[in-house]
């Protein structure tokens, strides 16, 4: 019933770090080792795939959107139903409707019976979301935050339901970009509805 969990919530509160956890926690427990917990139900699993971070190859001619799109059809061409995929914002590298319709065709794509992988897919297409209930198996979860005042406070933790927001403007102020005019939060306002 869990077999896709699409992950969304703010940037900075955790949503990449918990996938790797995952991954590991899964290889830990193939090899016979302990995992963090007071028990696990991990099935067997053939191989772990990961799209995470970015990163190019301009000596041999790929952009980082090219090398994003390159492992994309890699992991989607020998994943199985056996197969584990860590994927951290897939379609990023493009413009927003192609991406999402990138991204979109993916978790279609997995969640189907060609493919049938277990998958995070850590999104900040929050139209993605409207999948639960669409496709058998996927799942909405999002990492918490609350606000206080014009603070974010990132909680990290992981609850079912997805994300409305991903506070980018915020961690934009904490990163030292100062004071964002407020004709750029009114457009965030509307893009998230």
């Amino acid at each position: 019933d869990h077999r896709v969990m699409i992950i969304t919530g703010p940037n900075m509160a955790g949503k990449s770090t918990y996938m790797r956890q995952v991954a590991l926690i899964v290889l830990m427990a193939h090899i016979g080792s302990f995992v963090p917990a007071d028990s696990a139900d991990i099935a067997l699993t053939d191989r772990i795939f990961t799209r995470i971070g970015a990163s190019d190859d301009l000596y041999g001619g790929q952009s980082t959107f090219m090398v994003e799109m390159s492992e994309m059809a890699t992991i989607l061409k020998f994943a199985t139903p056996k197969s584990l995929l860590i994927l951290d914002e897939v379609g990023r590298g493009t413009s927003t409707f192609d991406g999402l319709s990138i991204a979109w065709a993916a978790v279609e794509y997995i969640a189907g019976e060609k493919c049938g992988a277990r998958c995070l897919f850590a999104t900040h297409y929050h139209e993605l979301s409207e999948l639960e209930g669409q496709l058998a198996g996927v799942v909405n979860y999002r990492i918490t935050a609350r606000e206080m005042g014009e603070d974010v406070i990132f909680l990290r933790k992981i609850v079912p339901g997805g994300a409305d927001r991903s506070y980018g403007i915020e961690v934009a102020k904490l990163a030292g970009l100062g004071d964002v005019p407020p004709s750029a939060r009114v457009l965030v306002a509307r893009e998230s509805g």
